[in-house]
């Protein structure tokens, strides 16, 4: 979950809130308390009508609490449009890149997200637009809005990868409310599963926006303000969460945690369909000890997926399923990866990994061990976690 941190005086629902650095310090420590795995710091608003921003003043806006959230191990992603404050927020150590044009804003954007990708592992999350959303909807027409949407998504993705970007760091975003109708956007919404079809993680921010207002305002004593739709917002997220998006991006960080908890506590704790990769052999120089860091052993990983299969089933059609080929080399490739200490630390490492394949909804990891430094006779030490996505 992305936690909304505006560092402006015009967003549409909250400008001027947080703009001092000890306030929007103060108020994504809340959202992270509250639930939030990743603070979404923008310093300049994209909302219609709005105002530009100039380079440096929007620097001088995120710079400095970037840097504080991730001197305190916050997660941070950089909303921005701009490839130069993008790269500046990569070295203060932001781990996402939400480029709500997808890179169509500013040249060098892939540019700048393939070179984080490479040297940090930052994500990129791809929006769609089609420009400084329009209210006058002029910019608005879709000959079919889902497969629209989808199809600028999948070209917008393949651009990043040719630009140097793996794919494996690409995340996708259908833009709620960019250039798009409210009915636009629901039909998104209802096409969830097509857009992850694309066989990338899709973000939903639909968080207090126009879509929901109109539902609202038709109501007895409708919604009037941009706060009052966070009740439906959070219903729109724990929805999302059931039909397979990676993550959501909301203002009221509390609300939506609750919504997607009792979303969970109607489902049921059942699994579903599962894909099982067992006994995955990686050499890799993780250990307490420096003769282990020095030397190196190996290390064995099995990993149980919780994914609907029945779209792959009926339709014998890999994108609808996790490609366990793609999730092994994946996983060789982080286990094998900068070392650690501890063996937790690695089966974190690989459950996060493989709730970013597109549908899974869980994700079972065991680390296994076999030759660790123990003077003992043993078979096996492991350590088993289980994540499930969107969780904290």
């Amino acid at each position: 979950m992305l936690g909304v941190l505006n560092v402006t005086p015009d967003s549409f629902s909250d400008g001027g809130k947080y703009l001092s650095v000890e306030a929007a310090v103060t108020r994504a420590r809340e959202l992270v308390a509250a639930g939030a795995d990743v603070i979404d710091v923008g310093g300049e608003s994209t909302r219609p009508g709005a105002t530009a921003v100039p380079h440096h003043e929007e620097l001088a806006r995120v710079l400095p609490v970037i840097e504080a959230l991730t001197s305190e191990g916050i997660a941070v992603s950089i909303d921005t449009i701009h490839s130069a404050t993008a790269a500046a927020a990569v070295e203060a150590g932001a781990a996402y890149i939400n480029d709500v044009s997808g890179g169509l804003n500013d040249p060098d954007m892939l540019a700048v997200a393939a070179r984080a990708a490479t040297a940090f592992g930052t994500r990129f999350i791809i929006g769609h637009w089609r420009g400084i959303p329009d209210p006058s909807h002029e910019r608005s027409q879709y000959q079919d809005v889902v497969r629209d949407v989808r199809d600028a998504l999948a070209a917008r993705a393949a651009e990043a990868i040719a630009a140097g970007i793996d794919e494996t760091h690409i995340i996708v975003d259908p833009g709620l409310g960019f250039d798009k109708t409210g009915e636009q956007c629901w039909e998104l919404l209802r096409g969830l599963g097509e857009l992850a079809e694309l066989g990338y993680p899709v973000l939903i921010g639909a968080s207090r926006k126009r879509m929901l207002g109109e539902v609202l305002s038709a109501l007895p004593g409708g919604a009037s303000s941009a706060a009052d739709r966070d009740g439906a917002t959070a219903v729109v997220s724990a929805l999302a969460s059931r039909a397979g998006a990676w993550g959501v991006r909301v203002h009221d960080v509390p609300g939506t945690v609750a919504a997607i908890a009792i979303e969970r506590a109607w489902a049921g704790p059942q699994r579903g369909d599962q894909i099982t990769l067992t006994g995955l052999e990686v050499f890799a120089h993780h250990g307490v000890f420096d003769f282990e860091r020095a030397q190196g052993q190996r290390f064995l990983i099995d990993v149980e997926v919780s994914v609907d299969l029945r779209a792959a089933a009926a339709g014998d059609d890999l994108s609808n399923t996790v490609h366990y080929g793609e999730l092994a080399d994946a996983i060789v490739a982080a286990v094998a990866a900068d070392p650690v200490d501890l063996i937790e630390t690695v089966a974190e490492r690989v459950a996060q990994l493989t709730l970013g394949f597109s549908g899974v909804r869980r994700a079972r990891v065991t680390v296994h061990k076999p030759d660790a430094p123990i003077a003992a006779p043993f078979e096996d030490v492991s350590v088993t976690v289980e994540r499930v996505r969107g969780a904290k």
